[in-house]
């Protein structure tokens, strides 16, 4: 996996190595021979009877096939020729289909008969808090901003939300350059958290808000509780893995188990229906 992600598995009870991705030092002019020593390390490291390639990119077929020494498994709807890779493949419905993506490589487990129990668990870091984080109990975690284009808030959305939770305090959280408005119940920690700070913040907070990103997805494993934002992307694929989280899309708002239905709910009136939300997670 890509290091910057490496930390989420920290102490993982399942796990006997991680082999981390050093995916930042593959770029500029002479990445790709970086990438090809690392490469030819890699089949030197691993060499495994079965690999499975979750992702079906070129990248991680290239991957899984460099370390295995036995079977190859991916999914069908593979892209960038990642399938020329594999041995064996699961079928799985096109991905115009309105799967979720984690029933999507649930499949792969299931052809090879396993069977996953439900709820899913996630065994993430619990974290610690933050430096100079606030003596609060109570609070509202907010991530409105995500490298995906389009997905993010604006400043003044951000500014929306913050102002509809006073006097709660809000923690935003993120990457990001964009400003942020100060108030005195707003706690800005952009570009200050680890990811295990960040787990330890999803954990404690009484509701996450966050637009569609890899944090969104952390706090469907994590936080108490959900309002995931969606501009484009579709929360059937890509939404929080929770039946009871809150969903945002199209000026609709209702839990992810009714998605598309939902109560007409403007982006602004959302800010207003932010505080009802906590108040039922309490």
């Amino acid at each position: 996996m890509n290091s910057e992600w490496a930390p989420l598995l920290d102490g993982n009870p399942d796990l006997d190595e991680v082999v981390e991705f050093p995916r930042s030092q593959f770029r500029g002019p002479q990445g790709w021979l970086r990438a090809l020593h690392w490469l030819k390390a890699i089949k030197h490291r691993i060499q495994a009877d079965l690999v499975l390639d979750f992702q079906g990119l070129f990248r991680s077929g290239l991957i899984a096939r460099r370390c295995s020494s036995g079977l190859v498994w991916g999914l069908s709807d593979a892209r960038e020729g990642a399938g020329f890779f594999y041995d064996k493949t699961a079928s799985v419905p096109s991905r115009d289909e309105p799967l979720h993506a984690v029933d999507r490589y649930l499949g792969l487990v299931k052809a090879l008969g396993a069977e996953a129990s439900f709820p899913l668990e996630w065994p993430l870091p619990q974290g610690s808090a933050p430096t100079e984080f606030p003596n609060v109990k109570t609070f509202v975690v907010l991530h409105p901003f995500s490298r995906g284009e389009g997905k993010s808030l604006t400043s003044a959305e951000t500014a929306a939300f913050c102002k509809a939770l006073r006097p709660l305090p809000v923690v935003v959280v993120g990457r990001s350059e964009e400003p942020i408005e100060h108030y005195p119940h707003v706690h800005n920690f952009l570009n200050r958290t680890t990811l295990p700070e960040l787990c330890w913040l999803l954990r404690q907070a009484s509701l996450v808000v966050s637009v569609d990103s890899g944090p969104m997805h952390l706090a469907a494993a994590l936080s108490k509780q959900l309002l995931a934002i969606h501009t484009w992307s579709d929360p059937r694929k890509v939404g929080p893995y929770r039946p009871n989280a809150w969903v945002w899309k199209d000026a609709k708002l209702g839990p992810m188990r009714d998605f598309p239905n939902g109560e007409d709910c403007s982006l602004n009136e959302l800010a207003k229906r932010v505080s009802d939300l906590v108040e039922m997670g309490q």
